[in-house]
Parts: C-alpha cells; sequence; structure tokens
C-alpha cells in the first residue's frame, strides 16, 4: 500500500514538475526583459555577492561547520540530517554539471548563437540548469524534508539565489526552475534514506 502511495506522488510530482518546466521556457523571454526593467548598479552588486555565497563552497563549509558540531555534541539525528544535507548538494551538482554540459544552452547574454548546441565544456553555453539553484536547493529542501520546521524558512536561500543567477544575467528562468526540481528531487530521494526516527518532527521537541 506505502508503495503506490509513493508511486502516486511521484506521478503527481513529475506531471506538475512538467508542467512548471513547460511554463518557465514559455515566461523565459517575460521574465528577461522584467529584469532587464528593474537594473541598477547597487541591485546587481547585491546580486553578485548572492551568487557568489551560493556557490557550493559557501554550502560546503556551512554544511560541515554544523555537522562537526553536531557530531560534537553526540547528537544522532543531526549528524545524519547535515550529512544526508552535503551528500544531496553533491548529487544536485554533478546531475547539473552533466545536463548543462550534454545540452549546450547558450547564456542569456550569448546573442550569436543562442539555443541548444549540444555538449559543450565552455561555460558560455551551460546555461541549463543552473548549479547554484540546483545545489542550493538541494541542500535546504533535504534539511526541509528532515525537519520542516526549521528547513520550510530556509527555503527562501535557493529562492534568492535563483533570483541573483537571472539577476545577473547567468541563467534564464527554465534554467532555475528545472534545477530547483533536480535539487527537490534529490533531496526527496535521499531523506528516504534517513530512519523515520530521524524526519520525524515529533523528535524534535524531544531531542
Amino acid at each position: 500500500m506505502r508503495t503506490i502511495v509513493s508511486l502516486r506522488w511521484w506521478f503527481l510530482f513529475s506531471f506538475a514538475a512538467g508542467l512548471a518546466l513547460l511554463a518557465s521556457f514559455y515566461f523565459d523571454a517575460s521574465a528577461q526583459a522584467w529584469i532587464a526593467q528593474h537594473q541598477s548598479a547597487e541591485m546587481k552588486n547585491f546580486m553578485r555577492s548572492v551568487s557568489r555565497l551560493g556557490d557550493w563552497p559557501a554550502h560546503m563549509m556551512l554544511g560541515l561547520t554544523f555537522l562537526a558540531l553536531a557530531y560534537w555534541r553526540r547528537n544522532r539525528r543531526w549528524v545524519q540530517i547535515l550529512a544526508a544535507m552535503i551528500l544531496a548538494f553533491a548529487l544536485a551538482g554533478v546531475a547539473a554539471r552533466v545536463v548543462k554540459i550534454s545540452t549546450g544552452r547558450a547564456r542569456p547574454d550569448i546573442r550569436t548563437e543562442a539555443g541548444w548546441n549540444g555538449p559543450r565544456f565552455s561555460s558560455r553555453y551551460n546555461a541549463f540548469p543552473s548549479g547554484h539553484t540546483a545545489i542550493s536547493t538541494a541542500f535546504f529542501a533535504t534539511l526541509a524534508f528532515a525537519s520542516w520546521r526549521i528547513g520550510l524558512v530556509l527555503l527562501v536561500v535557493p529562492l534568492l539565489i535563483a533570483f541573483s543567477r537571472m539577476y545577473v544575467g547567468a541563467h534564464h528562468l527554465s534554467d532555475v526552475v528545472g534545477a530547483a526540481l533536480i535539487g527537490f528531487a534529490i533531496a526527496y530521494v535521499i531523506t528516504r534514506w534517513i530512519p523515520q526516527t530521524i524526519r520525524n518532527p515529533k523528535s524534535e521537541i524531544r531531542n
């Protein structure tokens, strides 16, 4: 019975994800136009800083710091959660890298050869999906699945990072939406490996 319910959820997620991705492709041009109309030097500098903090070294440092703290305090529950978060963002980073090299989508600022160009190693043609968004979503979505009281609030971080990648002209709307879907899917799979007692929100009150 649980298997059937799980398959239904996967079907619903896949259907909703497909619709969201198709819609994001449709609104790519509109999103770019809106951002172009709301540019400012101060905001762009801020968004560049957000993008730098949204890359994998900052997430790795954050995860390892709190993992070491949880291990030092002998909190087995949070050791497992944080280890899952690190594993999720690493897998999301690899998955995003493979897809972006395979698809070869041009960055928004590439005008001479727009669209999809097949396998490319040049970062100028590695737009889809956004690696920053994928790893940040996987990292914080894993936390949300494992401990929703804390994780739901922190999902604003990948949202801000995704917007920053669009604002600085590094990605299209569909790039960050596709990346977020990859991050959520990997986070969900990873949290299925965490014991139910670790994922149970009620245990937060007891610990």
